[in-house]
C-alpha cells in the first residue's frame, strides 16, 4: 500500500530534548494500513515500510498513536538536514508498506 500525503513535522513531547520527530499519517489511510496489516506487526505495533521525502528515501516504521488515531513516521536528522525541514515545516511524504 502507498500513501502520499502532506504534513507537518513535530516533536514528541516525551522526548523534546533528544528532538524526536515525526510526521503524521492521516487518520482514513492509517485505518486502511490497520486493516492490511491485520495484527500482525512488530515492535511496539510498528509496521516496516519504506519512506521518500523530496530526494530522499529511506526503511523505516511507522508506529501507532493512540492519542492522534493514526501511524506516525519519524524523520531522522539526516533526512531532516538533506531536505532543510525543521520542526513546524509542512512537506510531501510518500509511504509505503513493506513485507506486509
Amino acid at each position: 500500500m502507498i500513501v502520499e500525503f502532506e504534513s507537518e513535522l513535530w516533536v514528541w513531547e516525551a522526548r523534546r530534548d533528544d528532538s524526536w520527530t515525526f510526521v503524521s499519517l492521516p487518520v482514513d489511510e492509517s485505518e486502511e494500513i490497520r486493516e492490511l496489516v491485520g495484527g500482525l506487526t512488530r515492535g511496539f505495533g510498528s509496521v516496516r515500510v519504506r519512506a521518500a521525502i523530496g530526494g530522499s528515501t529511506w526503511r523505516t516504521s511507522i508506529f501507532p498513536d493512540a492519542g492522534r488515531k493514526c501511524y506516525v513516521l519519524p524523520v531522522k536528522r539526516a533526512i531532516r538536514k538533506s531536505e532543510r525541514l525543521d520542526p513546524g515545516d509542512t512537506t510531501q511524504i510518500m509511504v509505503e508498506t513493506i513485507d506486509v
